[in-house]
Order: structure tokens, then C-alpha cells, then sequence
């Protein structure tokens, strides 16, 4: 089991221990800092408004270094310059970081994670990367710091990692900045920094795909653990009966079809809960339930029945469920 993710045991020592805390703080008003990054909006909730206050412009800093490094939407970024020359590149720290984990993550799910489908989500209409060769995350490597490929066409696209990423660090830069009591919300991506200032897990609800339906799945998140969703969300549009989403299938080189909507992935970084959440649902109906069992990965599989939604989960994650 990849060790950014809490095993079984793990887990629910440390739910339990959280759940027996006593409540420490009463304040029941929280504050915010918000802002834009990554196509997307984040904010921090927090009970400390000069803290929010100072740390604001800190995350729009770093997440405006983050994606100098790591967005293929611009050109001068790091991973676009590696996607245009045929020969690769000396990878910044922090692209090699995230690189690295990426191929991890690909290895992991039996390639259902792929870090050079770019080309294929671009076909569908949902990404940057207009051309290059056909999907191999195999053909990458990274050896002291030098990102190569085998094919010279062959394109990089973290996004299904790296806003996870983003994430991790800004809980990091608020730690450091004397924030011990915190949600960050990276575009629906969510760390727990601390308790709710109540003294209780902070309480988050897993969005319904169904957008006629109402939310009825919520997590009580423990401190220092993430969340993260995939699925057809908004990023998708139906055609003939079938909804098409963003996240592309490397075996079909289609976008994931069938009756899964989405996947909700808890683990002890936002980076890890991002990938796999990607992982899983691109893995399908079937194969994803399974690698998330067999991983032993905490998670929530939402499937569409045609009348409602059917709920599996897998790696203890039933203990933190309303």
C-alpha cells in the first residue's frame, strides 16, 4: 500500500483518537481567506483573522510558483518546456517531486493513473495538450534530476496530482505561519489542519454527481488527513444517453464510461488522495472497487443506478461517515 495512505489500522486508531479528544476549543465562529489558482478557487477557514489575514498573500504567491512549475495551460512553464523538447529537461526540484510520485502512482494502478494522457483529454476537449504520441507512461524517466522519454512527442500532464500537491504545501506554509486550526480548500480538495475550533473533525460532504439530487454522504475528517473527489462532476456533458467526463481510460483511450460517477479518496496527503481518486475512477465500474480493496485505500464509489446512487466503500472509510 502506497504510504501516503493510512492503512486500515492506522486509520481507525487514529479516527478513534481523534473522536476521544476532548473538545478543547468552544469558538464556534470561523473566518476566511479566499483567492483564485489553478482555473479553480481556494479558501482556508480558520478561527485566527489576523493569521488568515497575513497568510493570504503567501499562498497566492506559492501557488503562482507552483504553477510556473507545473501547469501545462502555459507555455513557459517548466513541465510545458519538457512536453516541447524532444530531449527532455533538468527537472526542477519540485517538478521531479511531482513527477516521481506520478510514475509511483502509475505503477501502483497497473498504469489506470497515466501522467501523458494529455494528448487524449485535449481530444476530448478538456485539456492544453494538443498533440504528442500516443499514451506510455513507461517511455518516462527521471534520473538525477533529468526528466527524459523514449518518444520524443511524448507530453507530461500532473494535473491529476498536482493540485493535491498545491495543497499539501499551503497546509504546510500555514503551519509554519501559526495556523493550528484550519480547512483548506484547493477547488473542492480539502486538508484538515488541526480540529474545528468546536473541538470536534471538521464535517465535509461529498458532492452528488446526480445534480438533481441532494448530498447524502458526509465525512467527519480527522486532523491531518485529506480528501479528494473524482468523477463527471461539472468537467463533463452527456451525448446519446452516455455522460462523458474528463478523466480518460489509458486502455481505451476514451473518456471512463460506465455507471461509476464518482470517487471520494481519503489519505494522510492531499497529493496522494488526489492521484488515487483520479486512479480509481479511471480504472472503471469494476477494477476500481478492486485495486481500492486490494490497496486497502480508504474511499467512497458512487454509482449511478438510473433511480439513485449506489455506495461502495472500501479501507475502513465507513467509520468516518454521517
Amino acid at each position: 500500500m502506497n504510504r501516503h495512505l493510512p492503512s486500515r489500522r492506522t486509520f481507525l486508531a487514529g479516527l478513534t483518537a481523534s473522536l476521544a479528544t476532548p473538545a478543547l476549543l468552544r469558538a464556534s465562529g470561523l473566518h476566511h481567506a479566499s483567492g483564485h489558482a489553478f482555473g479553480t478557487s481556494w479558501g482556508i477557514s480558520a478561527d485566527d483573522p489576523a493569521a488568515l489575514k497575513a497568510l493570504g498573500p503567501v499562498i497566492t504567491a506559492l501557488f503562482d510558483e507552483i504553477d510556473k512549475d507545473l501547469s501545462p495551460w502555459r507555455a513557459d512553464s517548466a513541465i510545458s518546456r519538457f512536453n516541447s523538447d524532444p530531449k527532455g529537461v533538468d527537472a526542477s526540484p519540485e517538478l521531479s517531486r511531482v513527477t516521481q510520485a506520478g510514475l509511483d502512482l502509475a505503477a501502483s494502478s497497473d498504469g489506470a493513473f497515466d501522467p501523458t494522457v494529455g494528448p487524449l483529454v485535449a481530444r476530448w476537449g478538456f485539456g492544453p495538450i494538443t498533440h504528442g504520441a500516443t499514451p506510455n507512461w513507461r517511455g518516462l524517466s527521471l534520473r538525477q534530476g533529468r526528466l527524459s522519454k523514449t518518444d520524443p512527442d511524448l507530453t507530461l500532464d500532473l494535473c491529476g496530482i498536482a493540485k493535491g500537491r498545491a495543497l499539501d504545501r499551503a497546509a504546510h506554509l500555514a503551519r509554519a505561519h501559526g495556523v493550528g486550526s484550519a480547512l483548506l480548500d484547493l477547488g473542492g480538495e480539502l486538508y484538515a489542519l488541526g480540529q474545528h475550533p468546536e473541538g470536534r473533525d471538521w464535517r465535509v460532504a461529498v458532492e452528488n454527481p446526480l445534480s438533481d439530487q441532494p448530498t447524502g454522504t458526509v465525512l467527519n475528517l480527522p486532523a491531518g488527513l485529506s480528501v479528494a473527489t473524482s468523477g463527471v462532476g461539472v468537467q463533463g456533458y452527456g451525448r446519446n444517453g452516455q455522460v462523458w467526463g474528463h478523466i480518460m481510460d489509458p486502455a481505451t483511450a476514451h473518456p471512463v464510461a460506465g455507471k461509476l460517477r464518482s470517487v471520494t479518496v481519503m489519505a494522510t496527503d492531499a497529493m496522494m488522495a488526489d492521484g488515487w481518486a483520479t486512479a480509481l475512477f479511471a480504472a472503471g465500474d469494476v477494477a476500481g472497487p478492486e485495486i481500492a480493496r486490494t490497496q486497502d485505500i480508504p474511499a467512497v464509489f458512487l454509482f449511478d443506478t438510473g433511480t439513485g446512487l449506489r455506495q461502495v466503500e472500501t479501507g475502513g472509510i465507513a467509520a468516518v461517515l454521517s
